[in-house]
């Protein structure tokens, strides 16, 4: 691994890397899914290492491709796990009672775009940065009456919240967790990052405040009841974020683990759903017999429902980052950085680029190097890992999953008319860190 930077294998690799970018973000543009050009060139590329490798007397290709699989499911489960409970419960009226009630209480979007933003920043320390964006731009799309000036800003302030939140708590983020693991960063050390934290989010949030639409939502049908379950789904939602946090934290085993227990739990809700759930509905109308078409929940419905184009895209850039990460060039990129710059410029730079490039594999190359670094160094580059990818909507986990919320409206263009404000709060936190840095010092 590391030496086929210089051959034909490894920069055929990179154009493919590029072009597959390319049209991701013209993806508006083009309207073809962002799926689809990462899939296959994920594929190509590893193609290309193996024809290489075997016109080389072989590698150590295979092997990787198992751990990177490895950490591909992880993600994949965990996220199919949270957009089913999603759709369930949006099926059972969850989100529209939500709505109704966020409405009764008399918000208007300016104070939607808050609420939504704070429940998001400390939702995601505990409940992790993916589950807390994609709970709460669904609530935000339920209220906004298909405003796209309130959308657009409500959600890019949800990822910059979910990121933000996610990187002073060990299990906000895959990131924040591989440095907890890899015991750089101890549990409560992470409580120093609250203030460069806050400051990421709350100073974007207040340049775009004056964006947001001075108006109420429509109030629309008031009339609108929970189904059947609907509080036993919500509670197992609960439950199941708790035992995905549990199984890392105390059972030290992969969080997807917890959530696909959760997932059997309202698999088999949802058999008690569709057998007599819902038998009571008609029963209140006077129907004895509740007709088989009626039988409305069904747990596979809701698996269906769920965004593949999401899910594949995280399988085709984890395959395709893998691959230049086996290539060497994520470790050329560290070496070039930490050799030459130092770490705090170093530091600043990586979270940037975790934007470009996913910033998972970017902490594992930079783990892997393993550059002397203090305390105050590691806690600011699992800050600008952590943050640095709201800086592009595919730059993190929780900016994906929400892409797929909305696609009409919150695009990889529209969230990147907001860089610039983001850029802003990027720098803050880096300043607020050096201040608590100089306290540490």
């Amino acid at each position: 691994m590391g030496n086929l930077i210089n051959t034909w294998a490894g920069q055929l690799s990179l154009i493919c890397f590029l072009l597959a970018y390319i049209l991701v973000v013209f993806e508006e543009k083009i309207h073809m899914r962002k799926s689809k050009p990462v899939v296959l060139v994920g594929c190509i590329m590893w193609g290309i290492i193996g024809i290489y490798e075997a016109q080389h007397g072989g590698g150590h290709a295979h092997d990787h491709v198992k751990e990177l699989i490895a950490e591909i499911g992880e993600l994949f489960f965990f996220l199919l796990v949270a957009m089913t409970y999603i759709n369930a419960l949006d099926e059972r009226n969850v989100f529209q009672v939500l709505r109704a009630w966020l409405l009764r209480k008399g918000l208007g979007f300016r104070k939607l775009f808050w609420t939504t933003g704070l429940i998001t920043f400390f939702l995601s320390p505990l409940a992790d940065n993916l589950t807390s964006a994609l709970l709460m731009s669904t609530v935000a799309l339920a209220v906004s009456n298909g405003n796209a000036r309130f959308i657009v800003p409500a959600f890019v302030n949800i990822v910059v919240a979910a990121n933000a939140g996610g990187a002073w708590s060990p299990f906000g983020d895959i990131t924040t967790l591989m440095v907890w693991t890899a015991e750089k960063v101890e549990t409560m050390q992470f409580a120093y990052l609250v203030i460069p934290s806050i400051v990421n989010w709350i100073v974007p949030a207040l340049i775009m405040y004056p964006f947001i639409p001075d108006e109420y939502p429509e109030m629309g049908k008031n009339n609108i009841k929970l189904k059947p379950g609907a509080k036993t789904i919500t509670a197992l939602g609960i439950f199941t974020i708790a035992t995905a946090v549990s199984f890392h934290q105390f059972l030290h085993l992969p969080p997807f683990m917890g959530m696909m227990l959760g997932l059997g739990l309202l698999m088999i809700e949802g058999f008690y759903l569709k057998r007599w759930g819902d038998r009571s509905l008609f029963l209140t109308a006077g129907t004895k017999r509740v007709p088989n078409k009626y039988s409305q929940f069904d747990i596979f419905k809701k698996v269906e429902g769920v965004e593949f184009d999401t899910l594949l895209f995280f399988f085709g850039v984890l395959t395709a980052v893998g691959a230049l990460q086996y290539i060497g060039y994520l470790a050329m990129v560290s070496h070039e950085l930490y050799g030459t710059y130092g770490p705090t410029a170093s530091n600043i730079i990586v979270g940037v680029l975790s934007a470009i490039v996913d910033n998972i594999p970017v902490m594992y190359a930079v783990l892997k190097m393993d550059p002397a670094m203090g305390l105050d160094q590691w806690l600011l580059i699992t800050l600008t890992t952590g943050t640095g990818g709201s800086l592009l909507s595919v730059g993190s986990a929780a900016g994906v999953a929400v892409m797929g919320v909305d696609r009409e409206h919150y695009t990889f263009m529209s969230h990147l008319k907001w860089a610039p404000v983001i850029a802003v709060g990027y720098a803050a936190s880096i300043l607020s860190w050096w201040l608590v840095a100089e306290g540490l010092g």
